[in-house]
């Protein structure tokens, strides 16, 4: 794309001129109907070719990302992929495997990307990745916040509910290895140990703190002896768990049952092989969102 092709007609510059005048980074059909004073017919034809010229992106029906100026020729990106993506499933949140990429927790970089939603949403194809909808029950749906992608606010989870996430749901992540490798990257950069105790008692699930409590012990970060009692006292909300695949069907390798934490690690040695002891937490001070 070059700067010929990003050229406008008058019509198209009176849109361009007018979002970027006002600050948007969005707009709406109805919007550049209203601009152009014209039809709907007219609005969409000078709309199909700003996204020709790389001037819009198309959201979803009837919703455009605007690409100003300032951004470029080739200002869709993998970061502006999660400003299209965000715009599927509201309410929602960026989470899971897409989540711990944006924070540098891995180096898996996968075509998809995990939107998080309390509602059924049709997944989409945006630019060369498939947006996959998690439906997430509403006790588990929090831990996120706004983040700044490239101009355009986007809500992705933090550090803290994106480990836990990971760990919930390993196969989001790349698997129970991936998800380790997460939680032990996580807890190198300011995680908040108090809040990961605060969530887990919000979730209320047994099992997952057994999980959580496991693997932060297999990387061997360093929980405060309060967060640590909070968290096995989630646990002790279950006798018994499991990581990995159901123990009805035992992995070869496997590395048994943990008395600790009472959980069968149906995990071998090779899926976590260079993560154990590669945690470290960083007791911070300061109060976080």
């Amino acid at each position: 794309m070059d700067f010929i092709k990003r050229s406008l007609s008058t019509q198209e510059s009176k849109v361009v001129l007018a979002l970027t005048e006002n600050g948007s980074r969005q707009t709406t059909r109805d919007e550049i109907t209203r601009l152009l004073d014209s039809s709907a017919k007219a609005a969409d034809h000078v709309i199909h070719s700003l996204r020709r010229k790389g001037w819009l992106e198309r959201a979803s029906w009837g919703r455009y990302l605007f690409i100003p100026p300032e951004q470029g020729p080739d200002a869709i990106g993998n970061s502006n992929l999660l400003a299209l993506a965000s715009r599927i499933a509201p309410p929602y949140y960026i989470g899971f495997g897409t989540a711990a990429a944006h924070f540098g927790l891995t180096t898996q970089h996968r075509n998809v990307i995990y939107v998080v939603s309390p509602k059924q949403k049709r997944e989409r194809v945006v630019g060369d990745s498939k947006v996959r909808i998690v439906i997430q029950s509403q006790k588990k749906f929090f831990g996120f916040g706004p983040v700044d992608v490239m101009g355009y606010t986007v809500m992705l989870s933090n550090r803290e509910k994106t480990a836990i996430d990971c760990i919930d749901h390993p196969d989001l992540a790349g698997g129970v290895g991936e998800a380790a490798a997460v939680l032990a990257a996580a807890t190198r950069r300011n995680f908040d140990w108090n809040k990961a105790a605060e969530y887990l008692e919000r979730i209320h699930a047994g099992a997952l703190a057994r999980r959580v409590g496991w693997l932060a012990d297999f990387v061997k970060t360093n929980i405060p002896s309060d967060a640590r009692a909070r968290i096995e006292a989630v646990a002790s909300l279950s006798r018994k768990t499991w990581l990995g695949s159901a123990p009805t069907h035992e992995v070869p390798g496997a590395l048994g049952f943990d008395k600790t934490w009472r959980i069968f690690v149906n995990v071998t040695a090779t899926e976590l092989k260079g993560i154990a002891g590669t945690g470290h937490h960083k007791v911070i001070n300061r109060e976080t969102t």
